[in-house]
């Protein structure tokens, strides 16, 4: 069977549609059903909540950068970490500071606040110099171990205040095997359905798939932090919230970046020159504009919330209008060679 454009269009929007639910809900399973089972075997709450919770939350976006860097298309690999970086910034604690003013205690945050900032520099640095190798991988994925050790330590020793983690309800260790298998299946199955929907979707409209990785997919990745956040401003636990993006920023980074490098160099040959001259300097400028507000400012209101779910619309807006006068610029340059 021979589908058009169209409807080619359609199942591929679907595609990206069923694989951010699948995403969504398989990050849910496996993270419930890991601490479940970690709780069982009687790891602390401080590895728990420094191992698997922080990687559990990155994992959709781990392997969705896996799959694209394998499949030839780093251009989402690196948009999908960009692109979620900034949709953590503006767009969800945007949306959450609408729900409860975010309060941030100066002294708590600053090392992680340096440690986003530093990493966002190395990101830039790497993409700027050159292409990120997998030498560059390990050490990223290094400078990850020694920082989660890091937090480790300051918890154990009571300089770094641990949040109780709620325990999931599973009547057995079964059950929870079971349900942590379906997550990480319903984890790698929507990565491969958003990826593949993402480069048909990408080939048919014409958009680069850079940009889908910095929109698209950056927020499909970015919804289980959103979820995350606003149940948490409910219960205004504000240092919850901070600490997730802050944390999901670095490990963003760190670990996506370093894992898909390690296995696969990223060539900057295959990413789009406008992620290098726009968008990675977007990424540090936000991380640097939210860092300010939170150790000089103290909080994030319901206006600067607006501030920022406005200025990510218009971010999300300024990619494709420079894109699409990008392909104006070619079609008048090609009707000039054709006429001359």
């Amino acid at each position: 069977m021979i589908y058009t454009n169209e409807e080619l269009l359609i199942l591929s929007i679907g595609a990206l549609g069923l694989g951010m639910y699948l995403l969504f809900k398989g990050g849910d399973w496996t993270i419930d059903a890991a601490v479940y089972i970690a709780k069982r075997f009687g790891i602390s709450p401080l590895v728990i909540g420094f191992t698997i919770i922080a990687f559990g939350t990155s994992l959709p976006e781990l392997l969705v950068s896996l799959n694209a860097n394998a499949n030839g298309s780093p251009g989402i690999a690196i948009g999908n970490v960009i692109g979620s970086n900034i949709a953590n910034i503006l767009l969800v604690v945007g949306v959450t500071a609408f729900f409860a003013t975010l309060h941030a205690v100066p002294r708590d945050i600053l090392r992680d606040v340096i440690v986003m900032l530093l990493s966002s520099m190395l990101m830039m640095a790497l993409m700027i110099h050159g292409s990120i190798s997998q030498l560059s991988g390990f050490v990223m994925i290094g400078v990850l171990a020694a920082y989660v050790l890091w937090q480790y330590t300051m918890a154990s020793k009571g300089k770094i205040e641990v949040e109780e983690i709620e325990e999931p309800n599973y009547k057995n260790l079964f059950h929870g095997f079971v349900f942590l298998m379906i997550g990480l299946a319903a984890i790698a199955a929507g990565a491969e359905f958003l990826v593949r929907g993402a480069k048909v979707s990408a080939t048919i409209i014409g958009v680069p798939e850079d940009v889908i990785g910095l929109s698209v997919i950056a927020i499909g990745t970015s919804l289980p932090e959103l979820s995350t956040c606003i149940i948490a401003a409910m219960k205004r636990q504000s240092d919850i919230i901070i600490g997730n993006i802050l944390g999901s920023n670095v490990f963003n980074i760190l670990m996506i970046i370093g894992v898909t490098a390690s296995i696969k160099p990223i060539a900057n040959s295959a990413i789009a020159p406008q992620v290098i001259s726009l968008d990675i300097w977007v990424m540090f400028g936000v991380s640097v504009l939210f860092s300010l507000l939170l150790l000089f400012y103290k909080k994030i209101n319901r206006v600067i919330g607006g501030v920022f779910v406005a200025g990510y619309v218009f971010y999300i807006g300024l990619i494709y209008a420079l894109y699409l006068s990008k392909d104006v610029q070619e079609i008048a340059i090609e009707a000039l060679e054709i006429t001359s």
